[in-house]
């Protein structure tokens, strides 16, 4: 499938009111497969991938802030209803959609998620447009590690991962440590880090959705990996960025866009 610009169209209109106000629907197509975008801003291209169940409020919000910080923020929509809040309900549906979608391995180990493709192309396509020294990109949750998996490109130089959380750990032990990458993209991320490409994590201590992967990037990434490793205040304490922000963590990951992008 050609590739098309994260925008709808020329004459795209920004949104006028609501969660998602003043950014610009659209759609991109790519490694066949589509999905809807939302964009914002100006300066060097940040990817903001929500988390489940999908572009909620804190979402939104969080993306705001990349956009105020002086960036090109595109928003994948990869699940769920843009700016709708979250809600147990709501939460179950978007699993079970990411559970047996064919473009989220969420429970394969050592398999590259075939969505990462599509991320890397928009990444490329809208570095081309607006220039800069290279992306940057914010995973969370189920999509925690998909800024992993774009460092395969060399352009991928602000890669952040919060709560990285697939293949879900369950069942197997060695799953919770799994980083979600075929043997051949591991390989190529580890080369990256060795020659300089950092990696910024976070994650609540106590969050067992996470499993083990901060212990095995801290072994494949070595110094490359930055952890910012959170206490708890409630065991259901997750998404890190959103819907239990925590305000320095978000500062802390706005610095390292402008370190690395700016």
């Amino acid at each position: 499938m050609t590739e098309a610009a994260p925008t709808l169209s020329a004459d795209a209109k920004p949104i006028r009111s609501g969660v998602l106000a003043g950014w610009t629907p659209g759609k991109f197509s790519a490694a066949e497969m589509s999905f809807s975008t939302y964009r914002r801003g100006s300066g060097p291209a940040v990817l903001v991938v929500h988390e489940i169940p999908g572009i909620t409020p804190a979402v939104a919000q969080f993306a705001n802030d990349v956009v105020e910080r002086g960036f090109t923020v595109v928003m994948p929509s990869l699940v769920g209803t843009p700016g709708k809040a979250p809600s147990q309900i709501y939460m179950a549906q978007s699993m079970m959609k990411i559970c047996i979608a064919k473009e989220f391995t969420t429970m394969a180990m050592n398999k590259t998620s075939p969505v990462i493709a599509w991320l890397r192309a928009l990444a490329r396509n809208i570095h081309n447009e607006v220039g800069g020294p290279g992306v940057g990109a914010v995973g969370m949750c189920f999509s925690g590690g998909f800024a992993l998996g774009m460092m395969v490109d060399d352009i991928m130089i602000a890669p952040v991962i919060a709560q990285p959380s697939m293949p879900f750990a369950v069942g197997k032990k060695e799953r919770g440590a799994n980083l979600n990458l075929s043997p051949d993209d591991e390989a190529a991320i580890i080369q990256r880090a060795q020659d300089g490409c950092q990696v910024l994590g976070l994650r609540f201590a106590g969050d067992k959705l996470v499993g083990d992967r901060f212990a095995m990037l801290r072994k494949k990434l070595g110094d490359a990996f930055i952890a910012i490793e959170l206490q708890n205040t409630a065991k259901s304490d997750h998404s890190t960025l959103t819907e239990q922000r925590d305000e320095a963590s978000v500062q802390r990951v706005l610095d390292f866009f402008a370190e690395k992008l700016l």
